[in-house]
């Protein structure tokens, strides 16, 4: 089947009227529109036929055009908004990728229309704010959903906000929120009380949140707060991935380290040593658990970690070796608090932000 009209296809439409035929002539009657080498007087007549079989009452004919016609830059503009206006099988493709509809046509098209029609303009390469602000407000989940996952899309920090208002319950509004390149911080806070374990994983490690945040939700999320819930033999294979995902987009810092062993996790902090000095689960906590005092120290100078904050976390594994805990939440307040008293009296140059931090938990726990 060739894609150009040809005189055999005029032929065969005049002795074959079938939706066939007469598809198969749009499809290749559109692609002559664009075409290089046609005279104005030749692509005027492609455009008129083309207008003439837009009004086709066959669907399968009308989509053959939307399909062949969704790049087009000669595309009259009458029939593209003709075409998106249509059903959804024919207006798709012209909704998604057509730029002969203006900014307009499409806002008032989502005002009057729902469900795939608003998902393929949520889908559009761009998709302006006016545009986005009429997306949001049309309730539609779905095409949200696509919009904020769009990289094209012109979201203002209002209007995210605005999303997590609306629609800060939804699954897979949630999903697209937490993975867009660029989450502010306002929003990224938001969603921590509403996303699932997963995804709070994935704030953490891909999104900027004050470290006040971060390392609760390394604790909450995974239900990790004692010592007891993960033995020494396990992998905790979850764990140390999470811990490579914050290295790698450079969140795996000190702060986050010290403040997790402080709060109990030793099951996050031996995963963090793991994967910042390159050594095997069980070599790294063999080293961390040392009754010597050269393993954690070897373990720490292969981190990378800064070499004045050793002393805190030497005095840290000091107090987890010498005080077991059960998961019962008193006595894991009493383990949390004799923590960070011996950290605090025993090592103070561990910066302004790490000792506000534990003393607002000291006060917490204490209380």
């Amino acid at each position: 089947m060739t894609t150009t009209l040809s005189q055999a296809d005029v032929a065969r439409l005049l002795t074959d009227p079938s939706q066939e035929a007469r598809a198969d002539t749009a499809a290749k009657l559109a692609e002559q529109v664009d075409a290089e080498g046609l005279t104005e007087a030749e692509r005027q007549l492609a455009i008129d036929i083309v207008r003439v079989m837009a009004q086709d009452a066959a669907i399968r004919v009308r989509e053959a055009l939307s399909r062949n016609l969704k790049h087009s830059k000669h595309l009259p503009h009458d029939v593209a908004e003709a075409l998106a206006r249509d059903v959804e099988q024919v207006a798709l493709p012209i909704l998604e990728f057509s730029t002969i509809l203006t900014e307009e046509d499409l806002i008032a098209i989502v005002r009057s229309s729902n469900g795939a029609k608003q998902t393929a303009i949520a889908r559009r390469a761009a998709v302006s704010a006016k545009l986005a602000d009429a997306l949001i407000a049309s309730k539609n989940p779905e095409a949200v959903a696509t919009l904020v996952s769009n990289p094209g899309a012109q979201l203002a920090d209002s209007q995210l906000t605005k999303v997590v208002d609306q629609f800060g319950d939804n699954a897979a509004v949630q999903s697209s929120l937490v993975r867009r390149e660029k989450l502010p911080l306002t929003v990224a806070e938001r969603l921590v009380a509403v996303v699932s374990e997963n995804l709070r994983d994935y704030l953490v490690s891909h999104h900027e949140l004050p470290p006040s945040v971060a390392v609760d939700l390394v604790l909450e999320s995974r239900e990790r707060a004692t010592v007891s819930l993960l033995p020494h033999g396990s992998e905790s294979v979850d764990v140390i991935q999470l811990c490579r995902q914050l290295k790698l987009h450079g969140r795996l810092t000190p702060s986050l380290l010290l403040r997790a062993l402080c709060m109990g996790d030793v099951a996050f902090f031996e995963s963090a040593m793991s994967v910042l000095a390159r050594t095997p689960i069980v070599n790294a906590r063999m080293l961390i658990h040392d009754d010597g005092t050269l393993g954690l120290k070897s373990l720490y100078l292969r981190s990378g970690l800064p070499e004045r904050l050793y002393p805190a976390f030497r005095v840290a594994v000091d107090v987890v070796r010498e005080n077991e805990f059960d998961a019962r939440d008193e006595d894991r307040r009493r383990y949390i608090c004799r923590m960070i008293e011996r950290i605090l009296t025993q090592f103070e140059d561990i910066g302004q932000d790490n000792l506000d931090y534990l003393l607002t938990k000291l006060n917490q726990y204490a209380a």
